[in-house]
This record gives structure tokens, C-alpha cells and sequence, in this order.
């Protein structure tokens, strides 16, 4: 028996795995970009929950594309938020000037209410 063989009814290549032919398919190549925190969120909510989604993207090859442009939503979005929410609540350099510890502490809150606006609107939406 050949190692492989080709069928020309459907234009694929079959390699011999123990007594049965196993067709060779590969993913197809995509463009590789950087994916930051957000797309890395959002690749584990959908590889758990939404396996239909992940299955095809992966599987069309935009994978890679998709997380990358969802990443830079969610961090252009998580900026604006803190930017404005900021202001709402008039937290200044004139505050962090005076008492850098109430500054820290109402920063670290507007960065928390920012994170989970951006987790239920994009991330795990």
C-alpha cells in the first residue's frame, strides 16, 4: 500500500494511518499580528463557551485577525472610559498633586468600573 495517494474526485492528498487513509488538511496561513490582554480574554471566553465561533474562525484562518482587531476596540474603549470617567468625577493632576494616595485609590476604581464595562460589552459578550 502506498504512504500516500491523491484522489482527483475531491483534490486531496490521503496518508496511510495504520490500515485506514487519513486526508491531509491543513488550516490555512494567516497574518500573524500581536494580540494584548483583551484578545487573550476573549480567545479563552470563546474557546470555552463559544465553540462554534472559535472552531470557525480557526478554521477559516481569521483567528488571528479577529482577536487583533477586537483588542484594539477594547483598549481604545477601556481609554476613553477612564478618560471620562475620570472627569466625571473631577479627578485631576491638582488632586494627585495634594493627596496621591486618594488619587491611587480613586484611579484604581475608575480602571475596575472601566475593565468590566469593556469585559461585558466586547469581551465576553
Amino acid at each position: 500500500m502506498d504512504k500516500c495517494i491523491y484522489d482527483e474526485n475531491n483534490g486531496l492528498w490521503y496518508e496511510l494511518q495504520g490500515d485506514y487513509y487519513i486526508p491531509c488538511l491543513t488550516i490555512p496561513e494567516e497574518e500573524q499580528q500581536p494580540i494584548g490582554i483583551w484578545g487573550r480574554r476573549h480567545l479563552r471566553y470563546i474557546h470555552e463557551y463559544r465553540k462554534g465561533l472559535y472552531n470557525s474562525l480557526l478554521l477559516s484562518g481569521k483567528l488571528n485577525n479577529y482577536l487583533a482587531e477586537l483588542d484594539e476596540q477594547a483598549e481604545n474603549m477601556f481609554f476613553r472610559l477612564v478618560k471620562e470617567l475620570a472627569e466625571k468625577e473631577d479627578i485631576t493632576e491638582t488632586l494627585k498633586a495634594e493627596n496621591q494616595m486618594l488619587w491611587v485609590q480613586q484611579m484604581n476604581a475608575i480602571r475596575e468600573t472601566a475593565t468590566e464595562i469593556v469585559n461585558h460589552d466586547l469581551i465576553f459578550a
